[in-house]
């Protein structure tokens, strides 16, 4: 059975955000995103993530910049968090209160829905303080990779009988299968997890998460939530 994560939209600043697309807070405020988490039952075995947004309005489906699925596109990119991105961040600790920032490796994963995708790994919160992020590696030569199923590159948008707009999206990330039921996303033991979305309508970022800081911080590890079997 897979863990869902349903994800808030930040409203820090959904004031002005609604303002710059001229729509109402309302109308933002239903827009709906989850994500499902799973690891597959057979080998291979993958750390299995299903993304899905629900746009309450055709009109405002129309103004999401949700790009067409691409196999030429898959590969490795950087700076995915500047369009629409799909991400997830896994830790095998998380701080102590009140310590927000203590030291623990984390891993983050980026995403777009066209095929391009990067997997950063950080020793610390926000550390290395490059951009872009230090890239995972496998090995000294190979970068991690995640894989896209078959699904992600059939249709992903459907309208339903409430009128709203829905785009999905499935990711798949190599597990190692560790003792007491517990899994390794290279080398970092998935106890925690933190699928978050960035969607960008026009020219307006909408961040969405379990939780969030005020203002928007993904790396934030208080937020982040167990990875539950």
């Amino acid at each position: 059975m897979s863990q869902v994560f349903y994800l808030r939209l930040a409203t820090d600043s959904l004031a002005t955000q609604a303002q710059q697309l001229g729509v109402s807070i309302a109308a933002l405020s239903e827009i709906r995103v989850s994500v499902h988490a799973d690891i597959s039952q057979t080998s291979p075995f993958y750390l299995q993530l299903h993304y899905q947004v629900s746009m309450p309005t055709p009109s405002m489906a129309h103004r999401l910049e949700w790009p067409v699925w691409q196999s030429d596109k898959v590969g490795f990119a950087d700076y995915l968090w500047e369009e629409t991105c799909l991400e997830c961040f896994i830790s095998a600790k998380t701080p102590q209160a009140p310590m927000a920032k203590a030291s623990a490796p984390y891993i983050e994963i980026n995403a777009s829905p066209d095929g391009r995708y990067a997997l950063y790994q950080f020793d610390d919160y926000r550390h290395p303080d490059t951009s872009p992020p230090p890239a995972l590696m496998t090995d000294l030569q190979t970068r991690a990779t995640l894989e896209w199923p078959t699904s992600s590159s059939s249709s992903s948008l459907g309208i339903n009988l409430a009128c709203s707009v829905d785009f999905e999206r499935y990711l798949h990330i190599p597990v190692t299968p560790l003792p007491h039921q517990q899994y390794a996303v290279y080398g970092t033991v998935i106890e925690y997890l933190h699928p978050c979305v960035i969607l960008w309508l026009d020219k307006t970022a909408l961040y969405f998460a379990p939780s969030h800081t005020i203002p928007p911080d993904f790396h934030n590890r208080q937020h982040w939530g167990q990875f539950v079997l």
